[in-house]
């Protein structure tokens, strides 16, 4: 059994981890921890968690003690790089939930989040981790840095699109709505119910620091650099985000055309689903697949695709869980055989 620390577990990614680790059949949890709540019990937090996982809160500066195999940050932005940069020299392998090493730089990092970064060293080390399009990378990082929930469904979608140079790459349009889950556990404003209820908004609109993780991942991935328009909105649902892409072809093509494109990505990936109609939230709720529909419009010319993820499952904690499997070289879709819950 691979023993997995879980640092910061009080949060929605922390418990979802959590959740899907409890029935992992090769690993076990060795510590879960929380500065604010250490010595309560994790189900004092998270009450769905009662006779189940009724484990004792630690403090973060256990893990040493401990010595997992891996760890996982589910910490906010700005804060995991201090962890990153303690547990350096150690053995330990970290998959990274913050956006702290997703970016290819210190300066690009300070820019889009607005604060300092203390351990731009890691940069160099981190591996981004969309598993379709980094595997090989992944196996071999002792650091991942686990995507963002917009991004994920967003790079997936296009990934295809950009690889085969059949787009323009300076105008990818991204239009995402996602539940309210996306916006973390604590209370603000924007997410109070009053707020969220029988609302929809768009918000981050030209600044959302998602956009620049869309953009330099598909220049990576596409070697063609690229500019991205992303717009997200908030939807007065619980978890799920839905996306769709809009491209120019820059040369002719068919619906069957694209139908082969992403078969030849996709068709073999276990968590990728190629729809023949419009995706869902409700169809991945809980889950870690993508539901995937690309299309051709005849009549403006223009390529769509659209995606569906759950943003706690595929746009974070499975897709991390997903990381960890391939770090440790266990089959990747260990403890993420679910079917999604519908209604």
């Amino acid at each position: 059994m691979h023993k997995i620390g879980i640092i910061g577990a009080t949060g929605y990614t922390g418990s979802e981890l959590v959740r899907l680790l409890h029935h992992h059949p090769e690993v076990e949890i060795s510590i879960i921890t929380s500065e604010t709540y250490e010595g309560k019990r994790l189900s004092d937090i998270h009450p769905q968690f009662e006779g189940i996982v009724d484990v004792t809160l630690k403090s973060a500066k256990q893990i040493k003690e401990v010595n997992p195999d891996l760890v996982f940050l589910a910490l906010p932005h700005g804060v995991s790089m201090d962890y990153v940069k303690e547990l350096a020299g150690e053995s330990i392998k970290i998959v990274d939930l913050s956006g702290d090493f997703r970016l290819s730089s210190k300066n690009v990092y300070e820019a889009w989040y607005d604060k300092p970064h203390s351990y731009p060293e890691g940069f160099a080390q981190a591996v981004y981790g969309i598993p379709e399009l980094f595997r090989k990378t992944i196996k071999k990082a002792k650091l991942v840095a686990n995507p963002g929930c917009f991004p994920t469904g967003a790079i997936v979608a296009a990934a295809p699109l950009v690889k085969e140079k059949l787009v323009d790459p300076k105008h990818l349009i991204f239009d995402s709505k996602t539940g309210v889950t996306g916006a973390g556990v604590k209370a603000k404003v924007v997410t109070h119910y009053s707020n969220v209820n029988e609302n929809f908004k768009a918000y981050g609109v030209k600044t959302h620091r998602h956009t620049i993780e869309i953009q330099e991942i598909l220049s990576q991935y596409g070697e063609t650099e690229t500019t991205v328009q992303f717009t997200p909105h908030l939807l007065p649902v619980d978890r799920g985000i839905l996306t769709s892409v809009y491209a120019r072809p820059n040369k002719q093509i068919t619906q069957g055309d694209l139908n082969n494109l992403y078969d030849q990505h996709y068709s073999n990936e276990p968590f990728i689903r190629l729809s023949t109609t419009n995706p869902e939230i409700k169809n991945i709720r809980g889950t870690n697949y993508i539901d995937i529909f690309p299309l051709f419009d005849e009549r403006t010319g223009n390529i769509m695709a659209f995606s569906a993820i759950d943003n706690l499952v595929r746009g974070a904690s499975g897709q991390a869980i997903q990381n960890m499997n391939l770090m440790l070289g266990m089959d990747e879709g260990l403890g993420l055989d679910i079917i999604p819950l519908r209604p």
